[in-house]
């Protein structure tokens, strides 16, 4: 125990001063790369979020209602899948080729939806853009831990989610005046104009990596080495539950939205059975190593982003403010987002100390807003919960991506790193969909907002609970079973 005590001390001295002798972030090394990928994650954030702008005009002009949450379940069905093969193929080839690939894939996808006919057609765009989105992604994760040394790791990934600000703030302003005024195609096809040049300053960035790196033999080597076939069909078996997962998620989103229980029942039992399948080993109970690590993202993003979903619709309907006056509770959520991160990401902290705070502000966060249900609770203190929240995630969210890369050994840096989206996405969908099937039922009275926020409160405080679990004993890559 003392020596284990002695290990922590020395690993944080050497962190202190790595930090202070550290490159900036967009040091003339850095720079064409970090500029590249913020970029790409700006245009990547402002579709996903005009999407949800455009969808109604879509849906209309397409003819489409009917597959309207098909446009929705097609994109997350395809990330899920090509997760998962993004973090195969990062972790036995390297992150370049999937990083192309699915960027390809998701300017391909945008082509295609913007370019649709039919309602048919620009739900096949939505799935080849989830599949370049999930592939992107994960493949990204691997990248910066391959390119940038540790100690940038919090600035890097605080960057990429201060990316997000700015289409928070305008981005469904600007999709409402093109959809008005350009027309909705150009809310698809505007995007992939909008990414060559960052395409490019991407492009140079890993040639002048590559001509600065020192070649690493053995990894060089561990990447050309062919695959086993027992990993291959081992990852044929995973791919096949991560299909199961996929199907069980859609068929939750689809049952809370078209208020058909058994389909939300049924959707449930099937995560039950496939999730604990395609996550690591005792994820559900945030056993410590990367399964704490993937289960606290699962439940401080599921948490927060169920929750958003009710805000503008509670300060709307129960305290009468404009959709307009309303969305701005989420401005100051964004906002503050980005504080969290710039917070996390400019000195060493205590991880756990910084998990252990982030999730209670998001439990605080969401038990502050829940309390504007109340005529007699001013309406700033909705707003003020909202911005409390937003800090919290910007605490978490790149703590743990920062985690997820440390605790990994080499070759399960890409795994982990789909495991850590697909948590996310699948706490998410059960969270949103739980929540809005209960406030469905009860009509969204009072009574309904209180239950869901105090649902998701619960499961934000659970976080908080298991927030240092993640510190492991044992080396790097490790996990408990």
């Amino acid at each position: 125990m003392a020596d284990y005590g002695h290990d922590v001390v020395i690993c944080n001295v050497r962190s202190v001063n790595s930090v202070m002798t550290a490159p900036p972030v967009f040091s003339q090394r850095y720079r064409a790369l970090g500029v590249g990928m913020v970029a790409i994650m700006v245009l990547i954030a402002f579709e996903y979020l005009a999407v949800a702008t455009a969808m109604p005009v879509v849906a209309e002009r397409l003819h489409g209602m009917s597959l309207y949450g098909l446009a929705f379940n097609a994109s997350l069905v395809a990330s899920v899948i090509a997760t998962l093969v993004g973090g195969r193929w990062s972790d036995t080839r390297g992150p370049v080729a999937p990083l192309w690939t699915g960027l390809a894939g998701f300017i391909g996808g945008l082509l295609l939806a913007g370019t649709a006919h039919t309602m048919d057609v620009f739900v096949a765009g939505r799935f080849l853009q989830g599949l370049g989105g999930g592939l992107f992604s994960v493949a990204m994760y691997v990248l910066i831990d391959k390119v940038y040394p540790p100690e940038l790791h919090p600035k890097v990934f605080s960057l990429l989610s201060a990316a997000w600000v700015v289409p928070s703030l305008v981005g469904p302003a600007i999709t409402g005046l093109v959809v008005e005024h350009a027309g909705w195609r150009w809310v698809f096809l505007g995007v992939p104009l909008l990414a060559t040049p960052a395409a490019a300053f991407l492009w140079r960035g890993l040639a002048d990596h590559r001509r600065s790196a020192r070649p690493e033999a053995s990894e060089s080597a561990s990447e050309s080495l062919p695959t086993p076939p027992a990993a291959s069909r081992g990852f044929a078996t995973k791919l096949a539950w991560g299909v199961v997962v996929a199907t069980g998620a859609a068929l939750m989103q689809y049952g809370s939205g078209a208020g058909v229980v058994p389909l939300l029942v049924a959707g449930l039992i099937v995560l039950a059975i496939a999730l604990p399948r395609l996550l690591p080993k005792g994820t559900l109970r945030a056993a410590r190593g990367v399964p704490a690590v993937v289960a606290l993202r699962g439940l401080a993003a599921g948490a927060f982003f169920a929750a958003e979903v009710f805000v503008p619709l509670l300060l709307h309907s129960e305290r009468g403010l404009s959709p307009s006056q309303a969305g701005l509770a989420l401005t100051g959520g964004a906002l503050f987002w980005s504080t969290g991160s710039w917070i996390q990401g400019r000195r060493p902290h205590n991880r756990a100390l910084i998990l252990r705070t982030g999730t209670s502000l998001i439990a605080t966060a969401i038990l502050l807003t829940a309390l504007t249900v109340f005529p007699s609770v001013p309406v700033l203190v909705g707003f003020f919960g909202w911005c409390v929240g937003g800090l919290g995630m910007g605490l978490t969210y790149p703590t743990l991506s920062v985690l997820i890369l440390e605790l990994s050994a080499p070759a399960e840096k890409g795994a982990n790193s789909a495991s850590l989206a697909i948590g996310e996405s699948i706490y998410s969908v059960v969270a949103v969909a739980v929540t809005g099937a209960i406030s469905a039922a009860l009509a969204r009275s009072a009574a309904s907002y209180l239950l869901c926020f105090g649902l998701l409160a619960l499961m934000a405080g659970t976080a908080a609970l298991v927030s240092g679990r993640f510190e492991h004993r044992r080396a790097a890559g490790t996990m408990e079973v």
